[in-house]
């Protein structure tokens, strides 16, 4: 098992996790605007990682690695660049928005939960071999583990197709990203997700919330703004993505169960009470699920071929 990408995978999900809380304070923001403005941030953050990477890589060259380069998409390349932001981005926060209106946080949290099967079984094939049953068997303890951090909550019809679609996005964010990993790498499909779901939701908020909408934001909308955009959204891509390129969707899916746990911490952290026996119980559960699958032998990752365009 190589450390590194698994720290880098599990560091993007403890900030995701993080973000529960943080997001709860945007209910009464204009949501759409505060998205735009938190893509745009992002974005420019990975393109000025960027230009600083290319700066070091041609005063220090190291052995074997080239300077971080963004290149333009060509062909079919926009069309899964697309598909992750329309679905990791765009749809994914507003099944979120739609989906709190119809259930409690923990229906949403446990569709999200069962994740990891998802990346255990198609992650593989994407990448040119089959699905391991040890991983697959670790991601059913990690699924079951975050389901108990999580708990379970009420909900209605309109609910439970809201946490449908979520997983179904969450699910996307990641193998909709693959067939581009391979050329563009993390910060690549990083920039070009976070620009389009900046562009896209500029859209969406004239639309919707009219341009005003900037001038009804308050300052501590703007610091959850600030936080989403540099911890949740440009470090937390450019993590997960280099974890999927380096160990396989199937074994890094197996991270996303830390997200409830960091969860569960931060708002205890906020003032919250502390976890009950059951959260105890899951916390554990999902150690042994990662402790299960993120050292199964397996070979490294098959670059997934890059789509044939102009």
């Amino acid at each position: 098992m190589k450390a590194l990408p698994v720290l880098a995978g599990a560091a993007g999900m403890v900030f995701v996790g993080g973000s529960v809380a943080v997001s709860g304070h945007l209910a009464d923001a204009p949501a759409l605007t505060v998205q735009a403005l938190r893509y745009a941030v992002a974005c420019l953050l990975l393109l000025a990682w960027a230009h600083r990477s290319r700066i070091v890589g041609h005063l220090v060259p190291a052995h074997g690695r080239t300077p971080a380069v963004v290149r333009r998409p060509r062909g079919s390349e926009w069309l899964w660049l697309l598909g992750v932001t329309v679905t990791g981005l765009v749809i994914f926060n507003v099944a979120l928005v739609q989906g709190s209106r119809h259930a409690e946080p923990a229906v949403i949290g446990v569709a999200v939960a069962c994740v990891p099967i998802v990346l255990a079984a198609a992650g593989p094939f994407l990448e040119g071999r089959r699905p391991a049953a040890q991983v697959l068997t670790a991601a059913v303890v990690v699924t079951a583990g975050a389901a108990l951090v999580q708990g379970l909550g009420r909900t209605d019809a309109a609910g439970v197709f809201w946490a449908a679609v979520t997983f179904g996005c969450e699910a996307a964010f990641t193998l909709l990203a693959m067939p581009v990993l391979g050329r563009h790498g993390p910060l690549g499909v990083s920039v070009h997700a976070t620009w389009l779901g900046a562009a896209m939701f500029a859209v969406l908020g004239l639309a919707v919330e009219g341009p005003a909408a900037i001038t009804r934001l308050r300052a501590d909308d703007l610091l959850a703004g600030a936080y989403l955009a540099v911890l949740v959204t440009a470090v937390a891509f450019l993590l997960w993505y280099t974890c999927v390129a380096r160990i396989g969707a199937g074994r890094a899916g197996l991270l996303t169960g830390i997200a409830p746990i960091a969860a569960a911490v931060t708002g205890v952290a906020l003032g919250g009470p502390p976890p009950a026996p059951l959260v105890w119980l899951g916390i554990a559960t999902v150690a042994a699920g990662l402790a299960l699958g993120l050292p199964a032998p397996s070979p490294r990752p098959a670059a997934v071929p890059a789509p044939s365009g102009v």
